[in-house]
């Protein structure tokens, strides 16, 4: 039977084998950095030349990557299925939407977004960003990334929400399972009576969550798990 109402929650795991580092990888942009400095409000406070720069060198990293074979078979997924194709990416990157994704919320924010911490207002980011860049709108000097820091809540409810009680399939791709409320997804749908897959290079913490498990690499594992949904 041909799932409906599709939703997929994306993960590190996807952009990784774009040359996007996760949390976890040695050597990456995040082993040089405690998130505590980079990653809260308090540490924009404190630090926003420190918070910038490690934001600038993320921006131009997945500004130079490309759309790996996961993301195209993805988007291939919403272009191709007669119901309803949503991506929940917790990914800050836009390989997504350059895959051709539209159906899409950025719940952890974009790397390609600036946001006025003073009135709040959005406007494409430049590669190279300051707290010092004025405002379009009330030119205040407090431009910070458009990213959702630890201790924030999350894009997107408005539109997650009913998406996930109306879901007759739920899949997580490249997630660790740890990051709430997404690592609550599965469970969430899974209680309302939809399907529940994981596609991972290894059990994500959440793993008990799911019916169905298919394991490793995104750029091999999900355009096959594609295929088999469109050929239903």
């Amino acid at each position: 039977m041909t799932p409906e109402k599709i939703v997929i929650l994306t993960g590190a795991g996807i952009s990784a084998e774009s040359g996007l580092s996760t949390f976890r990888d040695a050597g990456g942009l995040w082993a040089q950095h405690r998130v505590e400095d980079v990653a809260t409000p308090e540490a924009y406070q404190r630090d926003p030349t420190l918070v910038h720069a490690f934001y600038n060198a993320r921006r131009t990293r997945a500004a130079e990557a490309e759309p790996n074979a996961a993301h195209i078979a993805l988007a291939r997924l919403e272009a191709k299925h007669p119901g309803d194709v949503l991506i929940i990416t917790q990914n800050v990157d836009d390989l997504h939407a350059r895959a051709g994704s539209r159906n899409l919320v950025h719940m952890h924010g974009r790397l390609m977004g600036a946001l006025c911490h003073a009135c709040q207002h959005r406007w494409p980011a430049p590669r190279e960003m300051r707290a010092t860049d004025p405002c379009p709108a009330c030119n205040a000097a407090q431009t910070r990334p458009d990213i959702v820091w630890f201790g924030e809540v999350p894009y997107g409810a408005e539109i997650i929400d009913p998406a996930l009680s109306a879901a007759d399939l739920f899949v997580a791709i490249g997630t660790s399972g740890n990051v709430y409320p997404a690592a609550a997804y599965a469970q969430h749908t899974a209680r309302l009576g939809a399907h529940t897959v994981q596609i991972n290079l290894e059990a994500a913490s959440n793993a008990r969550d799911f019916a169905e498990s298919h394991f490793g690499p995104a750029t091999d594992v999900v355009p096959k798990w594609v295929e088999s949904i469109l050929r239903r």
